[in-house]
């Protein structure tokens, strides 16, 4: 499928920013894509994290393992994909100047042939790069509400 590279800027600063993105368990909360993550064994956070991700898109469900292959606290996330779609995904923390944090989100994924392959990403790209520019828009709202009483 290539890459898909978004960004979204958050009022608040890494530390904020950082707080909700590291709680894994939670993601569902902003991405309208996950429908539910399960975690593998008893860790949930850092770097060996495994879960699964229960994942709609339309009318297209999957579950994916996934793995955390890199953690920097305050800084990024990467996850390996397993599964029917398989690929890696960045999360990183730019501080700005103003005292916010900019998050970037970068991803690359391979279909099965079964979601078309190459053609299913092709038509996947517009798709999911919509759908996660909308996640990245409320995990900032998410962000700059400050914790749920």
């Amino acid at each position: 499928m290539g890459s898909i590279e978004l960004s979204v800027d958050v009022a608040a600063d890494a530390r904020t920013t950082w707080a909700v993105l590291a709680d894994v368990g939670h993601h569902h909360r902003w991405m309208e894509d996950a429908v539910s993550i399960r975690f593998e064994g008893e860790q949930r956070q850092g770097e060996g994290t495994v879960f699964f991700a229960d994942t709609r898109v339309g009318p297209l469900r999957t579950t994916d393992r996934m793995i955390i292959t890199a953690w920097t606290d305050e800084r990024e996330m990467s996850v390996r994909h397993e599964g029917a779609v398989t690929g890696e995904g960045t999360f990183t923390l730019e501080p700005r100047a103003d005292g916010g944090t900019r998050v970037l989100w970068r991803e690359r994924l391979n279909f099965p042939w079964w979601f078309a392959g190459r053609l299913g990403e092709v038509v996947a790209k517009p798709i999911l790069s919509w759908v996660w520019r909308r996640n990245l828009t409320n995990l900032a709202r998410l962000v700059d509400a400050g914790p749920a009483e």
